[in-house]
């Protein structure tokens, strides 16, 4: 990746990023953690409120909404308190950076660049033949 300067420090190392996360296991305060029921109970109502957020975050893929923000956001509130969803969380964040690190890749984006600039023209022309044969004319009628 080709930042400009041959400096290093600002280069985001996905492995680097494994030492420096916290450690897996609740987060819940240690009066909660120390009490079993107490911390039993905290754990069913995380799990509550994330599959709550979670479920909204679904609902907004189809609809109006930052579906996959929320699942996120929903999957950030289990993962105080369960590994599994730290682990999923820490995969998903070193997911994202590699695709982020291949996606500044001067190569890709030159690639990204033509692609999108082919498929502009493709969708310029089809509208001007649309526009060209029938004019701007709705195909569908509405009496007004």
């Amino acid at each position: 990746m080709n930042t400009g300067s041959n400096d290093s420090a600002g280069v985001a190392d996905p492995a680097a990023g494994a030492k420096s996360d916290p450690p897996l296991g609740s987060r819940a305060p240690q009066y909660v953690q120390s009490r079993r029921v107490l911390h039993l109970s905290w754990q069913v109502g995380v799990f509550i409120v994330g599959l709550a957020v979670v479920v909204a975050g679904i609902i907004m893929l189809p609809l109006p909404g930052p579906g996959w923000l929320v699942i996120f956001g929903g999957m950030a509130i289990w993962a105080t308190e369960f590994v599994w969803a730290q682990l999923v969380l820490r995969w998903t964040k070193r997911k994202v950076t590699e695709a982020a690190q291949r996606a500044l890749d001067p190569k890709v984006r030159r690639r990204n660049i033509i692609l999108t600039t082919i498929g502009l023209v493709i969708v310029a022309v089809l509208v001007a033949v649309y526009v060209w044969k029938f004019g701007l004319a709705m195909p569908w009628k509405i009496k007004e």
